[in-house]
């Protein structure tokens, strides 16, 4: 446990150091106008429905999931840009993440919501390539991983209104680390948009979690995931 935590606090130090560096890259280079958008990506799962057939129940109460990190499969430049504001001379303006890399704020929000349906998460551990072979080694009864396959936040500033998008596609795997077998696969794809008379990075925020919220919500509302994570916890 104490190993997770570090590793996870190493991993937040590398990212903050990481995105210092891409903005002071990116403002010398002059490859975006001289200010930035940023963005807390976050998904707290407090206003989360459970549905009841995912709630956990006295069988799997006690046995412990492992989440990892997710990968970032996008086929991007620069991983950390996560979106870009159109404005209206055309100029595109990167939009950052503000505090946490994507991968971690995924794997963050389904830890959130999978202690609100009642399982116990023994941590959050490094990024795993999905690959039965390289699997970590946990104590955990399951792990649970995925990849980010799309991510785009837009924003395109206009008259009479300011055109906003996200956009979110994931893959969710479930594991059982003591066999070193996957047992499902599941991917899930949210959109949101918004028209709005103004501009904001709060506007830009609320999208992108928005889009988060939806693709966690929709992987645990399949019913075969929901099946698959009871029976693996109960054996």
């Amino acid at each position: 446990m104490n190993k997770i935590k570090l590793s996870v606090r190493r991993n937040k130090l590398l990212s903050i150091a990481a995105l210092g560096l891409l903005v002071y890259c990116l403002g010398i280079t002059g490859c975006v106008a001289s200010r930035l958008y940023s963005v807390n990506m976050n998904y707290d799962a407090g206003k989360a429905n459970i549905p009841a057939y995912l709630k956990n129940d006295d069988k799997g109460r006690n046995a412990l999931i492992t989440i990892t990190e997710f990968g970032d499969i996008r086929k991007v430049d620069e991983p950390m840009v996560i979106g870009r504001v159109v404005e209206k001379d055309g100029m595109k303006t990167l939009v950052l993440p503000k505090y946490t890399k994507p991968t971690q704020a995924l794997a963050n929000g389904i830890k959130r919501y999978l202690i609100k349906a009642g399982y116990k998460i023994a941590g959050i551990a490094g990024q795993w390539d999905l690959k039965e072979e390289t699997m970590p080694k946990v104590d955990s009864k399951l792990i649970i991983g995925g990849n980010i396959e799309e991510l785009e936040l837009t924003c395109r500033k206009g008259f009479p209104t300011d055109s906003y998008k996200a956009t979110m596609k994931l893959t969710l795997v479930i594991a059982d680390p003591a066999k070193g077998k996957i047992l499902y696969r599941s991917s899930v794809e949210s959109n949101t948009s918004l028209e709005h008379v103004s501009f904001s990075e709060a506007r830009l925020e609320e999208q992108i979690n928005i889009a988060m919220g939806d693709a966690i919500e929709k992987v645990f509302e399949d019913r075969n995931v929901a099946q698959k994570l009871k029976e693996a916890l109960s054996e």
